[in-house]
């Protein structure tokens, strides 16, 4: 039987994401600018016998574990500092029929204060870690459902990885929180798993890095 694959033309695997992917962005002076944040189109294929639904996550496993030194002028953020995962994408329940998702169905710009999270006409969407990185701001705070690219540091010396994931499951619906999180997904899922695939991009914002 054919092994279970992801396809997503937006990047090749293990290659930069193109800024109109990103929630963030540099403009012509290298300052900040919000990006096109448009989520990339997916398809899959092969999945295996008894998968009754499917599960996307979206992950950057290298968030700095300390925002002392984030996005401050004179200051960088060092390669070696020690790293957290930032969820971007959160998506349960699809159906089992699906086989991908258009461009723009999550995302099409930076929407303010956030998305809807819960029932959409592909799944059960969960909220991605803007929620918690907006907190307390007066003007993009609120919880962020769907898609919301890369915007890493702009001052961290390490490029960012960014892992898009499916799971094929063998469970036609999960039971989740409202506003479930990146980690309540991956442990409602864990013990329905048949397969997964995965693609690997990368993003900076830091313009000696670019």
């Amino acid at each position: 039987m054919a092994e279970f694959t992801l396809h997503l033309e937006a990047w090749a695997h293990e290659s930069p994401i193109p800024d109109r992917y990103a929630f963030g962005t540099l403009d012509e002076n290298s300052a900040f600018a919000l990006s096109e944040n448009i989520s990339p189109a997916l398809r899959w294929e092969h999945a295996p016998e008894g998968t009754q639904s499917f599960a996307i996550v979206l992950v950057d496993p290298d968030v700095p574990s300390s925002g002392e030194d984030v996005n401050k002028e004179g200051r960088e953020v060092s390669e070696t500092l020690p790293r957290v995962d930032f969820f971007h994408w959160l998506v349960a329940n699809l159906p089992a029929d699906s086989t991908g998702l258009e461009e723009g169905v999550a995302a099409k710009g930076v929407t303010p204060r956030g998305k809807p999270t819960g029932k959409v006409d592909y799944g059960t969407v969960g909220a991605n870690n803007y929620t918690q990185w907006f907190a307390g701001d007066a003007d993009m705070e609120g919880v962020y459902g769907g898609y919301d690219g890369p915007c890493p540091p702009w001052n961290d010396r390490l490029v960012h990885r960014y892992v898009l994931t499916v799971y094929a499951l063998g469970a036609a619906n999960v039971e989740l929180p409202e506003n479930f999180d990146g980690p309540a997904l991956l442990e409602a899922i864990k013990p329905h798993v048949l397969a997964s695939a995965s693609h690997m991009g990368t993003y900076t914002m830091n313009a000696s890095l670019r």
